[in-house]
């Protein structure tokens, strides 16, 4: 049977699980399938991460002339996606042929602003811990594993007619270096990259361990030296054409706020921020007062008190459980108050690896396959520390007692691992699964349900929901004002320790975002939250005592990823007309 073949049978059978469905999503995914193939052409790892398992032994595309073969490809796609949509009749597979279109394009313009002002800059160490650590998830088939091997020997350039990987990204990196006017990756990440890669190369290392393969021993050891070789050649070079300061061209920051999905000016941003921290600050101060009184504390200050119940530290070996006890009190609430729908199983929590740690410096959602899932389902990754930061510097933020039930509300449920769930078990089709996924669409439902979970939480958690929320709504203002030269990442650093009772450790790492590691990105939690509630807001005028939150939350949720305007669109025509028809 050709791939393509292949492909669409395991899509079909992956993704159509709602038979109502089932005919506009195969439709659907049929033409999405064509862009996973594209892509799959350049960068292979991706797509099979996403669980199309015919790629688990093809590696990225980093030989000449690699940016332009891709664009072209792209426009080639956005044409033929653009014919169908012309005559297409049924709004949903119209839907996502407008969000393939929308991502095609971003990629495109995307390539063209890197290309138009930076030295490309390839982190060869976090690429290949994540393209092995996802391979080899113990979530996986195991019979994919063996793909790994095949991987290595091409990385490692030991498979015929394959270059090693080093080689190439020198060779992409150092065509630029003669390119008058570009600018180089900014001094401070590249610094830190180095310093974190023998931590990944560790976590390579352990994901093959743990694999139980054989013989890959000797071709591991090979890409461990190309990998130090590769690490010399960036101190060497790359590291003396670092930009010494990280803020980007207005260009770049304004791509950045596009892909992350906030639609939205600096300048705006700023502004609706500035308002929204100052409201929450304001019940926070009285918050801290009652729970100061009830304490018997004589300082009620909110940052005094903030520090007071971030004293209630739980140990690193207790940490676990606590969170998964946690877990259990809030599906018990959700329950309770029929605030949505919850699977039957229980979702899963588990603490990061030094290697994960030093990749993603945050507590996150992992996500399951959503092509071909067998039932795999996403997992709340629990990071107790920053390897980035120095040994000796305290993070206590998200170790202590009352932070754990908001945390776990994000990640979790009714958060993240909610979104994901129902993907798998709802059936959605691949556009809006994939190519519509963005910051703002995953983060704006993690902080609303935060939000709906506030009022039943105890008091000193409920303090922290709030916590949460001026923390984002600092963010969505810190990080365009970063990235505008309004402040600097010490002084945005400061403001978070001052302001916020931040520690030391959890506010320079924020202000690392904002500044290197993802520009535009913290903007978009308060970005997506403001965007829901809005939007629940125009469900309830409209339909007033007939509101239901658990059928509302359920709608949402089963819409995947969809756009802001699009999610609009179809919770006013398609949810709020069928409730008021019944």
């Amino acid at each position: 049977m050709p791939i393509f073949a292949r492909l669409f049978v395991l899509l079909c059978a992956a993704l159509c699980a709602g038979a109502a469905w089932a005919d506009w999503i195969r439709e659907s995914n049929e033409n999405a399938l064509k862009v996973l193939r594209a892509q799959a052409e350049f960068v292979p790892e991706s797509v099979a991460g996403k669980g199309l398992n015919a790629y688990d032994g093809e590696i990225i595309d980093l030989r000449a002339n690699h940016n332009e073969r891709e664009t072209a490809s792209n426009l080639t796609l956005i044409a033929e996606l653009e014919l169908q949509l012309a005559s297409e009749e049924d709004s949903r597979v119209r839907e996502d042929l407008q969000i393939m279109v929308q991502y095609l394009t971003d990629k495109i313009e995307s390539r063209q602003i890197a290309h138009e002002y930076l030295i490309p800059y390839h982190n060869l160490h976090a690429f290949l811990f994540s393209s092995f650590n996802v391979l080899l998830d113990p979530r996986n088939d195991t019979a994919r594993y063996a793909s790994a091997l095949e991987r290595l020997r091409k990385y490692t350039g030991a498979a015929e007619g394959y270059t090693p990987l080093t080689e190439l990204a020198v060779q992409r990196m150092s065509a630029r270096f003669q390119a008058k006017g570009l600018l180089g990756p900014y001094h401070g990440q590249v610094k830190m990259d180095l310093e974190n890669a023998p931590n990944l190369v560790a976590g390579i290392r352990a994901a093959f361990e743990r694999s139980g393969l054989q013989g890959w021993e000797g071709d591991f050891s090979l890409l461990e030296t190309q990998l130090d070789a590769h690490a010399g050649w960036v101190r060497a070079e790359l590291l003396p054409r670092a930009r010494p300061e990280s803020r980007l061209p207005a260009e770049i920051y304004a791509n950045n706020l596009r892909h992350y999905g906030v639609r939205a000016t600096p300048e705006h941003l700023i502004a609706v921020g500035q308002y929204g921290y100052q409201l929450i600050r304001n019940e926070m101060e009285a918050l801290a007062r009652q729970i100061a009184e009830r304490r018997g504390w004589e300082d009620k200050r909110l940052v005094p008190v903030i520090l007071k119940i971030k004293q209630e530290q739980v140990s690193r070996d207790e940490l676990l459980a606590l969170y998964q006890e946690r877990l259990t009190q809030i599906e018990n609430i959700v329950r309770r108050e029929d605030i949505m729908t919850l699977p039957q199983r229980s979702a899963q929590i588990r603490m990061a690896s030094a290697a994960e740690s030093a990749a993603v410096p945050a507590s996150h959602m992992s996500p399951p396959r959503l092509i071909d899932n067998t039932g795999e389902f996403g997992e709340f990754v629990l990071v107790a520390g920053n390897s980035s930061q120095d040994a000796d510097v305290l993070m206590d933020d998200w170790s202590h007692q009352a932070v754990t039930w908001v945390l776990t509300t994000h990640e979790a449920r009714p958060g993240h691992e909610m979104q994901y769930s129902s993907m798998v078990e709802n059936g959605t089709s691949l556009a809006r699964a994939l190519f519509a996924f963005n910051s703002a669409n995953a983060e704006g439902w993690g902080m609303y349900a935060e939000s709906v979970m506030q009022q039943y939480l105890p008091f000193d958690a409920q303090l922290f929901s709030l916590y949460n929320r001026l923390f984002r709504a600092a963010r969505i203002f810190l990080d365009p004002m970063v990235n505008t030269g309004q402040l600097t990442a010490k002084e945005a650093e400061d403001f978070l320790v001052e302001q916020l009772g931040m520690s030391r450790a959890m506010a320079r790492s924020d202000a690392q975002r904002y500044a290197f590691r993802e520009p535009g990105q913290a903007t978009s939690y308060y970005y997506g939250y403001m965007s829901i509630m809005r939007l629940r807001t125009e469900v309830e005028i409209a339909l007033g005592d007939d509101f239901n939150q658990r059928e509302f939350h359920d709608f949402v949720i089963e819409q995947g990823f969809l756009p802001p305007e699009l999610l609009r669109t179809a919770v006013l025509e398609k949810f709020v007309t069928q409730v008021e028809k019944d």
